[in-house]
């Protein structure tokens, strides 16, 4: 059979192998899974309940309902000072990964280029070939903290170039960038006249350091496709809601792609994050305020059993290295799975810089923490033995 070209250069998620091989095996401890353990709010579930009841089961505009486009222009004015237009601006999308697969069909030509710092989300490279561009790696490591360095974007870009992938905080190492970091790029991609797609979904959750929103940069609102969700901070990544604000004629070809492939996101979801937007503040802080717990001793454990582990200030996420031991990203996590139970997601998943690396999400309980880190201290000791 005829499969596209484009299809077979996609290799499978190197996460899902991981997520398969769980869900046949018990007592797993899971440090895998890129979502919140916490339940979404009632009186969001509630308000999503009520639409229901009051039969809200129709479309809605291809943008979104403009109540929830309203609110979120608000959101982001309040918390970044960055003013969009909620009638031409913002399109409510089926998550923050649809928003990054419009983004890129809109921008793209066939083999232009797209900068993407790693280790990195497993989607983008993938939304990239299927958009019929090409990716480009910039690799980054813990002596930069993750972050990539205006010189190695400078040196990364080509005359095909077209955009530069940005996602701070960043999944999976937990990376932040400053604002003159981040302004620093800025200047070299208007220099070259290059998009900037920032996916900020885990912008909320920072520990001590101020997230930078990147169309609040001098220069960077014309040209950035900013994208951000629910899903994180309000803890509703099952209710697929995202949304993308650019440059009105960007984000008309944004729509127009949408409306083919779905129309709108559900309108009951869409009620939901109206309602987390009106009244979800003292649920998110609550949240943070746990991870935060979560983040350092799970970092602390990390260091103690002598496995390096870069401080994530940003998401969700602890990358250490498991360099020290001898084995393979896979080889690690392959055999703490099958030998402690403890599931994690071996850095290659993230893109080859990420090889010698492991993602351990602390977005589960302490307990389950705490169980984890004397499971894998037993296992590295083993392994030093």
């Amino acid at each position: 059979m005829h499969i596209s070209s484009r299809v077979k250069a996609v290799p499978p998620s190197g996460i899902r192998k991981f997520f398969d091989i769980v869900s046949q095996m018990e007592d797993v401890i899971s440090l895998g899974v890129g979502e919140p353990d916490f339940v979404t709010p009632w009186r969001v579930r509630e308000a999503c309940i009520y639409a229901l009841e009051k039969g809200y089961t129709t479309y809605t505009s291809n943008y979104g309902l403009l109540e929830l486009r309203e609110l979120i222009a608000a959101h982001i004015e309040r918390c970044y000072g960055v003013r969009y237009d909620p009638a031409t601006q913002i399109l409510v999308t089926v998550g923050v990964s649809e928003g990054i697969d419009l983004a890129l069909r809109a921008i793209l030509e066939p083999d232009d280029e797209v900068i993407v710092p790693e280790p990195s989300f497993v989607a983008y490279k993938a939304c990239v070939i299927l958009a019929g561009g090409a990716p480009i790696t910039v690799c980054t490591d813990p002596s930069t903290g993750f972050t990539p360095t205006p010189e190695q974007i400078e040196r990364a870009i080509t005359p095909k170039t077209r955009a530069l992938m940005l996602n701070y905080p960043c999944n999976p190492t937990g990376a932040t960038m400053s604002r003159s970091a981040l302004q620093a790029i800025m200047d070299i991609a208007k220099r070259h006249d290059l998009y900037i797609i920032s996916d900020e979904i885990y912008d909320r959750l920072v520990y001590g350091v101020e997230h930078v929103c990147i169309p609040s940069l001098a220069g960077a609102y014309e040209r950035t496709i900013y994208l951000n969700g629910f899903s994180k901070a309000f803890a509703m990544t099952g209710w697929r809601i995202g949304y993308a604000a650019a440059h009105p004629e960007v984000l008309e070809a944004m729509m127009k792609i949408h409306q083919y492939i779905v129309m709108c996101a559900p309108i009951t979801a869409q009620m939901a994050a109206i309602e987390a937007l009106k009244n979800g503040e003292g649920d998110t802080t609550d949240m943070i305020r746990q991870y935060d717990r979560r983040r350092k001793l799970i970092a602390g454990a990390l260091n103690k059993m002598g496995l390096e582990c870069f401080e994530p200030r940003g998401a969700f996420y602890a990358f250490p290295s498991i360099k020290s031991t001898g084995l393979s990203s896979e080889e690690f996590a392959e055999r703490l799975l099958h030998e402690e139970k403890v599931a994690v997601i071996p850095g290659n998943a993230f893109g080859e810089c990420g090889e010698g690396f492991i993602r351990c999400s602390y977005a589960t309980g302490l307990q389950n923490i705490q169980q984890a880190m004397e499971r894998m201290g037993r296992f590295v000791r083993k392994l030093n033995k």
